[in-house]
């Protein structure tokens, strides 16, 4: 059964490192049987129309080792799983005046409680962080790079993970709607 899917990778085009060209990125999916492929910005977001490619995540894999010479931890999920994600955040509100000050940690596995209790211990300037099994949500309204909670979340969190501000997952998951299935 086709099904529309939202691909992040973690850590590509930053600062010089892991060069992933979108166009190059793009045919890649292609040749893994995936339809009607968008990226969005450089930074290794994906969405795609998947008509039930067996193994798809393996073969991305592979296939980004074998073109590019790297493949970073990713994350895929169906539309409604992301969707989920977004719509569990509690800084929303706050994210459409500005998406830069609120970002989304999308995270391989959950985050232990006493990690979390000890990560808040750094929130200054009306920072706030929020938790769910799937993603941690970040308020910096003095901006991320000033924070030094977005600086502590770097390093304490030691699960896979990767961050969109949240105008950037908006546009990702308008982006996966103009797919057809």
């Amino acid at each position: 059964m086709s099904e529309v899917k939202v691909l992040l990778l973690r850590g590509v085009n930053v600062s010089g490192a892991n060069r992933l060209p979108m166009p190059e990125f793009r045919q890649m999916l292609l040749e893994q049987g995936l339809q009607q492929i968008h990226t969005h910005l450089q930074s290794g977001n994906a969405v795609y129309l998947d008509p039930g490619v067996a193994g798809v995540e393996a073969k991305i894999t592979a296939a980004m080792k074998d073109r590019f010479g790297f493949a970073p931890p990713m994350f895929v999920m169906t539309l409604a799983e992301y969707d989920a994600i977004l719509a569990a955040n509690p800084y929303k509100k706050q994210g459409v005046a500005d998406g830069t000050q609120v970002h989304i940690y999308f995270l391989e596995s959950p985050i232990a409680a006493s990690v979390t209790s000890g990560l808040s211990a750094h929130a200054t300037g009306g920072e706030a962080i929020s938790v769910t099994d799937k993603a941690l949500y970040l308020l910096a309204p003095n901006g991320v790079g000033r924070s030094v909670l977005a600086t502590k979340l770097e390093a304490g969190l030691t699960m896979v993970k990767t961050a969109r501000n949240q105008t950037s997952a908006t546009a990702i998951a308008a982006l996966a709607r103009t797919i057809t299935v």
